[in-house]
């Protein structure tokens, strides 16, 4: 992967980017994507946001190499501290990070997220607990994307701030627009989940007096969903 081929990952992130955008990228792991929208003629103006000091040295470079150095502005800070208010952001895309970290990314800098009009978000798991967070902080899930890539399966989540919106336990577990394309990746997904949870359930039932009883509940419940989702 290079700023001129994008994994499909971040591909499908890309597509996800209005034309015209000023892009934070937090977590930026290079600075490929920035870098990439900005020689397609994609975005305005973009911040590459690094914690760590490799890939913050790493996307610098891969920002002068470019000539870009003047249209991304790479900065070494954590979260959206990345962000100043003279950047004007709009957008902000977090890729590959747990979905609690993102959460915990997003609570952490809320003051931050003023004049955003588009979050895309991709978890490594824990799309639950972000969506939650979404849905709690007035944010409507408008598009979603399930695709899987060298034996992983990855979820896009596209969310715009909105008044109020609800969704349900199985909307925030499955993904609201996932569970209603029911695409063949979900279909795949999900029934490899189902077997999996079903091997954990079984474990947890021959173990029970070790197992706190909410635990079994828990996967007795997302057994009955997937399995209905499934039917």
């Amino acid at each position: 992967m290079n700023e001129q081929t994008l994994s499909m990952r971040l591909e499908r992130v890309a597509a996800h980017v209005p034309r015209g955008a000023r892009l934070a990228d937090i977590g930026s792991d290079h600075g490929y994507l920035p870098v990439a929208l900005m020689l397609r003629g994609i975005i305005e103006a973009g911040v590459a946001g690094e914690v760590a000091q490799t890939p913050f040295a790493s996307a610098q470079r891969k920002v002068r190499k470019n000539g870009l150095e003047g249209r991304i502005t790479v900065r070494l800070a954590n979260g959206l501290a990345a962000i100043e208010p003279s950047d004007r952001v709009n957008t902000i895309s977090i890729c590959g990070m747990g979905g609690e970290t993102i959460r915990d990314i997003l609570e952490q800098g809320k003051a931050r997220l003023q004049g955003v009009t588009r979050l895309i978000l991709q978890p490594n798991g824990d799309e639950r607990e972000l969506r939650q967070w979404l849905m709690d902080n007035g944010y409507r899930i408008c598009r979603e994307e399930l695709l899987r890539e060298n034996r992983f399966d990855y979820e896009i989540i596209v969310a715009e701030p909105c008044e109020a919106v609800s969704y349900t336990a199985e909307q925030l577990y499955f993904g609201p627009m996932l569970l209603q394309e029911k695409s063949p990746a979900f279909i795949t997904k999900w029934q490899r989940m189902l077997r999996q949870k079903q091997q954990t359930l079984a474990h947890l039932e021959r173990a029970r007096d070790a197992v706190p009883q909410e635990k079994t509940r828990d996967f007795t419940r997302q057994v009955a969903w997937i399995t209905q989702a499934l039917a």
